[in-house]
């Protein structure tokens, strides 16, 4: 705060002493190096503040007052303008991200249908004609059996790839029922296991369901492949305004700085994790040492 601090009651003296258009640049700089350094809009307006305030204590004419009082309106708002565009900038970006978002879930459901529908449409033809050879050729049986239960692995794994991509209990009955099925899935296949803590459901907005839902996924995949768990808890709460998700595990955790700072949270999958928060204004935070688990805990305003 010190370098804005110090430039802005000279520059805004120098304005309000007439030196016009050079004077503005400066409270504009002054905006762009404290956005820079990470000075929120608070800051900002306490520094304006404490600048009026010494500028406003001596005995001024009502002229002399409404001068002051514009040429600092003015100031300041040049002052912030860096930030304005900034929160342009972003919203820009998340209307942006918003669409892709939507776009990526269609595709999801396009995917999900050709598996459950198309592919299963060809494995029924090879059903047919597998058994079409076995009753030609009877010595052919017990190797036909034998590819039948192959396919029915592969039946089984299509229909479970189907679902977690685009599950159709999500749109029927919501979030949690949902999140169940998936996990009765994952823990036959990892042995982990899994508990969930949710208050008799009530429909989500629908945007909302689908975050919370791909975000749970992954951060299950994520406990799955890095954290040699046995355990997880996942509770659900309802709040005034908001909606929080807590995952936790019992794993060996880890350090987040170090894995922000060393891979860019590719390798946890915290940047899908969170582009997703950010299109419904949700927010992550994360809590782990090593030796002591992990927890992940999202928060997500409630639309009205």
């Amino acid at each position: 705060m010190t370098g804005a601090a110090a430039a802005y009651p000279m520059s805004l003296h120098d304005y309000l002493g007439g030196a016009g258009e050079s004077a503005l640049q400066q409270a504009y700089q002054i905006g762009r190096r404290a956005l820079e350094a990470g000075l929120g809009l608070v800051a900002i307006a306490d520094i304006h503040h404490a600048c009026l305030r010494t500028l406003l204590t001596q005995t001024l004419a009502n002229d002399e007052r409404d001068r002051i009082l514009t040429g600092a309106a003015q100031f300041f708002a040049e002052c912030i303008s860096p930030y304005e565009m900034t929160y342009g900038g972003f919203r820009e970006a998340n209307t942006a991200l918003r669409h892709f978002n939507e776009v990526l879930e269609q595709e999801a459901k396009r995917i999900a249908n050709a598996l459950h529908d198309e592919a299963g449409q060809l494995l029924v033809a090879v059903y047919i004609a597998l058994q079409s050879l076995a009753d030609d050729v009877p010595a052919a049986q017990p190797h036909v059996l034998k590819v039948t239960q192959l396919l029915d692995q592969i039946e089984l794994q299509l229909r479970r790839l189907s679902h977690e991509l685009m599950p159709a209990l999500l749109n029927d009955l919501g979030l949690v029922p949902a999140l169940r099925f998936l996990f009765e899935g994952l823990a036959q296949r990892s042995q982990l296991q899994i508990s969930i803590e949710a208050a008799p459901e009530q429909r989500l907005p629908k945007r909302v369901e689908t975050t919370l839902y791909h975000v749970a996924k992954e951060a299950l995949h994520n406990v799955v492949k890095h954290a040699q768990a046995t355990t997880v808890w996942i509770r659900f709460q309802r709040t005034a305004g908001s909606i929080s998700c807590s995952i936790r595990d019992n794993g060996r955790g880890f350090d987040p700085a170090s894995i922000a700072h060393r891979q860019g949270e590719q390798g946890f999958g915290l940047i899908g994790i969170r582009e997703r928060l950010s299109v419904v204004g949700g927010h992550l935070q994360i809590h782990s040492t090593k030796g002591h688990g992990a927890e992940l805990v999202i928060s997500i305003p409630e639309e009205k």
